[in-house]
């Protein structure tokens, strides 16, 4: 049996489980909302074009219009000043859309915490207890945030001091795109960095880091809860936009079901 084979009977035993991690796509998914004088991206919109009527007798079909970085969505370098030399969504290489993923949990922080930021000192500990983090592999920082990705006000959680989401250090940030062998980093939150990271040094410091290192971000993740610590498998699937900084994506994993590969 070949590797193809067996990766397809695995999927169709249940050996191996595909967990979506995407946020599903509509108008009322939660997206940033940058303050004056900054432009915002529009939202997602269906506009319906026939439904099985006079426009369209036999068919029904819609326009739609979204910005590049709504819901669930990866980051290509080009979105950032320090990666404008770099990839756009559609020059991304397939292989660094796919790679083992990792998954570090920070949900008791965050509860008490709401601004908390993942250090190096973070990581180091996860690694000593899992290991390196692999090549071409994908950190997701689970946060417990996704539980509010159908409430705009929650999602942002933001008042007159801006908006108060985790997210990462500058230090941790330059350590991962310089340190680390990954292909990106992925968030449950609305962006791959804090509600605050304007006031770090660089401002939005994982987007300068990361973007300016040809590594990648994708955000607004679900169902996190469902991956172990390693050994899962991370699929990003943008569309291939040219000249795109960025695409809406539908992510899964693929995890190994232990109970279902002893019964086969």
């Amino acid at each position: 049996m070949s590797l193809l084979d067996s990766l397809t009977s695995a999927l169709a035993g249940g050996a191996i489980r595909f967990i979506d991690l995407t946020n599903p796509l509509s108008s009322e998914t939660p997206t940033l909302r940058l303050p004056e004088p900054f432009a915002n991206l529009v939202d997602f919109q269906l506009e319906q074009v026939s439904a099985y009527d006079e426009p369209g007798p036999f068919w029904k079909h819609h326009n739609l219009t979204t910005g590049e970085h709504i819901g669930t969505h990866i980051d290509a370098p080009v979105h950032w000043i320090s990666g404008r030399e770099g990839h756009d969504v559609s020059q991304i290489p397939p292989a660094r859309l796919i790679g083992p993923a990792v998954v570090i949990d920070k949900r008791a922080e965050v509860e008490r915490d709401p601004d908390y930021l993942l250090d190096v000192a973070d990581i180091e500990a996860w690694e000593a207890e899992h290991g390196r983090l692999p090549e071409n592999g994908w950190l997701l920082f689970r946060t417990g945030w996704d539980r509010y990705a159908d409430s705009q006000e929650a999602f942002l959680n933001a008042d007159d001091t801006g908006s108060h989401t985790p997210g990462i250090t500058a230090r941790a940030a330059e350590w991962l795109a310089t340190e680390r062998p990954i292909s990106g980093f992925g968030v449950e939150t609305v962006g791959i960095d804090a509600g605050r990271g304007a006031e770090l040094d660089p401002p939005f410091p994982a987007h300068y880091h990361l973007l300016g290192n040809d590594k990648y971000g994708v955000t607004s993740l679900q169902n996190l809860a469902e991956l172990p610590p390693t050994g899962a498998v991370l699929i990003v699937s943008p569309l291939p936009i040219v000249g795109g900084t960025g695409s809406p994506a539908r992510v899964w994993a693929l995890v190994e079901d232990a109970a279902a590969a002893d019964a086969r």
